[in-house]
């Protein structure tokens, strides 16, 4: 379990979800402490410049669609730094408002 885990699974049943992440990973973009609310991803349109929770490698993030090739997505930080290639089925929601 990781720190979206909740997040994440109540997605999957179709909810919408808010929550304050930490971290500076995606500073600029999703400050640390924002409230960020999440829409499922459901079959909604994805594209580069996108904040989505995900998983990549096990692992939980809430980062930005860097590429889009075929039916896999570049899922990376807003500081250059970049997880890896996943399939649509390891997104789980979009990023629709950030708050202070």
């Amino acid at each position: 379990m990781g720190w979206a885990t909740g997040y994440i699974q109540k997605l999957k049943q179709g909810e919408t979800v808010s929550f304050r992440p930490r971290g500076h990973s995606m500073r600029g973009k999703v400050d640390n402490g924002a409230l960020v609310t999440c829409e499922p991803v459901g079959e909604r349109e994805l594209a580069v410049g996108a904040i989505v929770l995900c998983t990549v490698g096990g692992q939980q993030y809430l980062h930005l669609i860097k590429a889009i090739r075929g039916p896999s997505y570049q899922i990376g930080n807003n500081r250059g730094g970049i997880n890896g290639w996943i399939s649509r089925n390891n997104i789980f929601g979009v990023c629709v408002r950030v708050e202070p």
